[in-house]
C-alpha cells in the first residue's frame, strides 16, 4: 500500500513538473513572438512621413549705394516672384524605442524632429541697375535668405506643422493598438499611455 501511494505521489510530481515546465517554455514562446511582432511593427513604421504645402510670394528687392563720396546714389532694384514647395517629415526610422520584456513595456525613448524642406523656384521681372551698382552673386543670396526667413514665417502661421505632427501621432496609435492588443504597455516620456487620446496631447 505505502509503496503504491509512493508512486502515485512520484507520478504526480513529475507530472506538474512536466506540465510547469511546458507552462514556462510556452509563456516564454509567446513573449518572443510578441517581442519580434512589436519590432516588426515599428520596422514597418519606420518611414518618412511627409505633409506637403505650396506658397507663393512676390518680393520687391532694393539695394543701393553712395558713390563717389555722397555725391551720388547707385541703385538697383528687382521684383522677384517666389514658388515654393514645402515638406514637412518625421524620419520614423530615426525613432528611438526599448522594449522591456519583463514588464512588458515598449518604451519610445525619443522622436525625431521635424524636418522642414523648402525647394524655391525663383523669377526676376523689371531688374534695374546703374552701371555703378550691378547686380552680383551676394545679392541673389540675400534674396534667397529673406525670402527662406519670410517662408519659414508663413509656415510657421500655417497648419503644415501641425498636419504633420498629426500623421505622426496617426503612426504613433499603431504601436498603441498592437501593445495593448498583446497585453503590454506603451510608454513615452517615462508616462504610460493609457488611451489614444493621450497620444494628442503628447509634447513633442
Amino acid at each position: 500500500m505505502r509503496k503504491t501511494l509512493f508512486g502515485v505521489v512520484i507520478t504526480l510530481i513529475v507530472l506538474f513538473t512536466f506540465k510547469y515546465c511546458g507552462d514556462k517554455k510556452e509563456d516564454k514562446i509567446t513573449l518572443q513572438e510578441h517581442t519580434a511582432l512589436i519590432k516588426q511593427q515599428v520596422k514597418n513604421v519606420g518611414k518618412l512621413v511627409v505633409t506637403e504645402g505650396h506658397f507663393s510670394e512676390v518680393f520687391t528687392y532694393k539695394n543701393s549705394k553712395a558713390v563717389f563720396g555722397d555725391l551720388l546714389e547707385a541703385e538697383k532694384r528687382a521684383i522677384v516672384i517666389v514658388n515654393a514647395d514645402v515638406t514637412i517629415g518625421y524620419d520614423l526610422s530615426l525613432i528611438e524605442y526599448e522594449i522591456d520584456e519583463l514588464t512588458k513595456t515598449l518604451r519610445i525613448v525619443s522622436i525625431p524632429k521635424e524636418e522642414i524642406k523648402i525647394n524655391p523656384d525663383f523669377e526676376y521681372y523689371d531688374i534695374q541697375a546703374d552701371f555703378l551698382n550691378q547686380f552680383e552673386a551676394k545679392d541673389y543670396n540675400e534674396i534667397k535668405e529673406t525670402v527662406t526667413t519670410s517662408l519659414m514665417k508663413k509656415i510657421e502661421a500655417s497648419d503644415l506643422k501641425s498636419n504633420a505632427q498629426n500623421r505622426l501621432i496617426s503612426e504613433l496609435a499603431k504601436f498603441y493598438i498592437l501593445t495593448n492588443s498583446l497585453g503590454w504597455t506603451l510608454e513615452y516620456n517615462q508616462n504610460p499611455i493609457k488611451s489614444p487620446e493621450e497620444l494628442q496631447e503628447l509634447k513633442l
